[in-house]
């Protein structure tokens, strides 16, 4: 059976994230995935924009003139968005971020990043969440702006539970398999006052299964909320 182990204490969310999905940039372009090792640094921000990522987002798209979800650095570092990071931190930040390595700094990908937990896990992370992987674990289908839109829409809600919705979620896994098909999985959420509509639970079942077999990992769902 998959299990998930933290010691970090049950919280509740106050974000509403909804404002955050209707900013998301409406060209989205290939990019390759962060390579440096931020995760200290990434857990102070966390603990930091809290209540002022709003701010962060609202000045970053007013100076996104293009619209592809990245400003130049220079831009993000001369707005000073008090994140408490030295010099040497926030270049780490900016050069992570800096995903095309063309001076610019994908900023909803980092505002992203610091709600939902859907990229690679690092090796910090992995000591405190631990999920015991499928055999054959299927790759991840395709980050859609409504897959984000429904996660963050019900982010504060799962935030608020997960502890006995996993539980729940076990007591209909019968087989022990870490997988349940999509009526048990929606009927888990619905028991917790999360309903999502036809096209959300298919976004969220096309990027958890994507061979579409009707069955989700909901070890993996929770791990995207659980920071």
């Amino acid at each position: 059976m998959a299990s998930l182990n933290t010691e970090q204490e049950e919280c509740s969310c106050s974000i509403h994230c909804t404002e955050m999905c209707a900013s998301r940039p409406q060209t989205t372009t290939a990019r390759s995935a962060p390579v440096l090792n931020c995760e200290a640094i990434e857990k102070k921000i966390r603990k930091n924009i809290q209540h002022s990522w709003r701010g962060i987002l609202k000045a970053c798209t007013e100076k996104d003139v293009s619209k592809r979800g990245e400003i130049p650095v220079s831009d993000f570092l001369a707005e000073k968005f008090n994140l408490d990071l030295s010099e040497g931190e926030i270049n780490q930040i900016t050069t992570k971020y800096d995903l095309k390595k063309n001076g610019k700094f994908a900023y909803y990908d980092f505002l992203q990043s610091s709600i939902l937990l859907l990229k690679p896990q690092e090796s910090s992370l992995l000591q405190r969440v631990i999920i015991q992987k499928p055999q054959k674990p299927p790759s991840p289908g395709p980050q859609t702006t409504s897959f984000f839109s429904a996660m963050l829409r019900i982010q504060p809600q799962i935030l608020h539970c997960w502890r006995p919705m996993k539980r729940t979620f076990q007591s209909y896994d019968e087989s022990h398999t870490g997988l349940l098909n999509i009526a048990d999985f929606r009927q888990v959420l619905h028991e917790y006052h999360i309903n999502l509509t036809e096209e959300e639970l298919f976004n969220i079942l096309e990027y958890y299964d994507k061979t579409l077999s009707s069955k989700i990992s909901y070890n993996d769902f929770l791990r995207a909320f659980v920071q």
